[in-house]
């Protein structure tokens, strides 16, 4: 396989983009086992849904490796907010100005990437979560996200054999915390929303483990 992409004009990128691409060229080793991996289930919470006009308001993220959640090593982060709707308040609750401490997109994204490494990410409706953080990357003259993510609405539904049912309306992060008893503390806050991904994804691999379906196939292949 062919890893020139990962140096291409690299002089042209900052340290701290050089080294996290090469955390990727230094993981061509064999996969490891799921029970030791180390995955980030992150969320943003935005001004809206537009991934040109809108911004990301915060980022949380928790990691953890096999049912152990490192509560205490989470990141959670406040943006300056250079665009502000009024409007989007109501759900995340981030004004303009305020006691929380906040960052500039290029510190969040320092931060970020710092936390992540080469790790699989973990989001539900991860491609908003994606394109909105590549948007926010490529602002800043960088390339897009290498890590491999897995969706928690997409693979319940695998999961459950109802991906491919027409008219299916997209399941909600309160559907499935419904549907797997999970409790909802600190809804619509990103390191919460970050934590309730984290424990619904358990979940979901607690009922793989018991099919014979805890593989890496069954998790990244859509």
């Amino acid at each position: 396989m062919n890893f020139n992409w990962l140096f291409k004009k690299k002089q042209n990128f900052p340290d701290f983009w050089n080294d996290y691409l090469h955390a990727f060229n230094s993981n061509i080793k064999k996969q490891e086992p799921i029970t030791n991996t180390r995955f980030i289930a992150f969320d943003t919470e935005t001004t809206g849904f537009n991934k040109k006009e809108d911004r990301i308001l915060s980022i949380g993220a928790v990691a953890f490796v096999g049912k152990t959640i490192q509560v205490n090593n989470s990141l959670e982060l406040y943006l300056e907010q250079d665009i502000f709707k009024p409007e989007s308040v109501k759900i995340h609750g981030l004004m303009k100005t305020g006691s929380l401490e906040k960052v500039t997109e290029l510190e969040a994204i320092k931060l970020f990437l710092a936390y992540i490494k080469n790790d699989v990410l973990i989001a539900h409706h991860a491609n908003f979560d994606r394109n909105m953080m590549n948007e926010m990357l490529l602002r800043h003259g960088l390339g897009k996200l290498k890590n491999k993510f897995i969706d928690t609405g997409y693979l319940y539904k695998k999961s459950k054999h109802i991906i491919y049912q027409e008219n299916l309306k997209p399941l909600s992060l309160d559907d499935l915390c419904k549907e797997l008893n999970v409790p909802t503390v600190d809804r619509h806050t990103a390191t919460g929303d970050a934590l309730i991904t984290a424990l619904v994804f358990l979940k979901i691999l607690g009922r793989l483990d018991k099919r014979k379906h805890l593989n890496w196939g069954y998790l990244l292949d859509k």
